[in-house]
């Protein structure tokens, strides 16, 4: 028997020696908008455990990682898709692939990423091994909102024409299908967290535009079209970002754009069911996983505050204020903590979402996005 698990330990040692030297699962990246690096992050021990350089611009970038959770591609405004290795800590790969870029996404199976473009617009499509190009879809304007959706397919619309396409890749060609007028001057869009809608927000008219996704032939149905046409808007200092829409509650929470408001929507039925008066300019909402409550950060120049509500009664339920320019909120997969980017005093503060008592800071580059690698597993991020 001694032999035996002597033979049984020598035939598993080298599987072990190949494996890789860390985990990722409690990894994320801090993007450093006026460096053009990405600060690697451990959730858990609440620290940073390197900074990757060499990324371009990332004054308004994202990104999304790969299914295994070791890639990560960052979406830069300069039109640079860059490939980060997170166990390797450095950059595996960049193209310049437009001259101005506003997000992407990556495909179910984790073959296939895919970035939208302002300038030229349109989609470009690029194999998540090598970043060879695969697919260039055009378009008359400034393609926003590109979000993946099962089965191998991307979904975006775009600026200048008000509509909405669908692309399948899951054959030997991609498929591209118009899903008609979506409104005037869509925003941004996002996938709701099932995969069923796809909401998209309107700047050139009133209302919101929702496409189920899960019907034979997907139609826009608009929404909310009467909503502030009795209000005088307020200057729009920074356009609401449509990931960060919440969903809690059977509700759509929706950013009220020129308005210092959140509008509750119900999902069924698209109807408003109620609105909450706000420090200022919601830019995101996100909801904190396993809990009935959305934290709220501002457009400037109140950004300095971050506001929980609470979705059963549409009340705020606490005000906090983390420092200057609170840029962005991530919260751990099972909602215990919340980390905050706070650009001007150059930091990242992380609360626990119970108590509201700070919990740790980290060091930071003017921070903006937080991306935890759990978003690997979720559509739509």
């Amino acid at each position: 028997m001694k032999h035996l698990v002597v033979a049984l330990a020598l035939f598993a040692a080298p599987a072990v020696a190949d494996s890789p030297c860390c985990a990722t699962g409690d990894l994320g990246l801090v993007v450093e908008r006026a460096t053009g690096s990405v600060l690697l992050i451990d959730r858990s021990e609440r620290s940073a455990l390197a900074r990757i350089e060499g990324l371009g611009d990332l004054s308004h970038a994202s990104l999304t990682y790969s299914p295994d959770e070791r890639f990560a591609y960052v979406f830069g405004r300069d039109g640079g898709l860059t490939k980060v290795d997170l166990l390797e800590r450095l950059v595996v790969g960049r193209t310049i692939q437009a001259g101005n870029s506003i997000g992407g996404a990556i495909s179910d199976d984790g073959e296939l990423v895919a970035v939208s473009n302002y300038s030229p617009g349109g989609v470009k499509v690029f194999d998540a091994e090598t970043l060879e190009l695969v697919a260039d879809i055009p378009a008359a304007g400034k393609t926003i909102g590109l979000a993946d959706l099962p089965g191998r397919r991307f979904i975006w619309a775009v600026w200048d024409t008000g509509h909405a396409y669908l692309g399948d890749f899951s054959g030997e060609g991609p498929v591209i299908t118009d899903l008609g007028h979506i409104g005037t001057n869509p925003f941004d869009a996002v996938v709701t967290d099932d995969a069923h809608t796809y909401l998209i927000g309107l700047f050139g008219e009133k209302g919101v535009t929702a496409i189920d996704l899960w019907d034979k032939e997907p139609k826009p149905v608009r929404f909310l079209k009467d909503y502030g046409k009795k209000e005088e808007d307020m200057p729009v200092y920074k356009m609401p970002h449509l990931q960060g829409w919440a969903f809690t509650e059977g509700q759509f929470v929706l950013p009220a754009v020129g308005q210092h408001e959140l509008l509750w929507v119900d999902r069924e039925t698209l109807e408003e069911k109620g609105r909450t008066a706000m420090h200022g300019q919601p830019v995101f909402i996100i909801a904190q996983p396993a809990s009935p409550y959305v934290w709220v950060n501002f457009a400037t120049p109140r950004n300095g505050v971050v506001q929980v509500v609470d979705s059963r009664t549409h009340e705020v339920v606490k005000t906090l204020e983390p420092g200057k320019a609170v840029l962005h909120m991530e919260f751990a997969p099972r909602g215990a903590e919340v980390w905050v980017s706070v650009r001007d005093d150059n930091k990242v503060l992380v609360y626990d979402t119970r108590s509201f008592e700070k919990k740790g800071e980290i060091e930071a580059q003017a921070p903006s996005g937080i991306f935890f690698t759990a978003r690997a597993h979720q559509p739509g991020l």
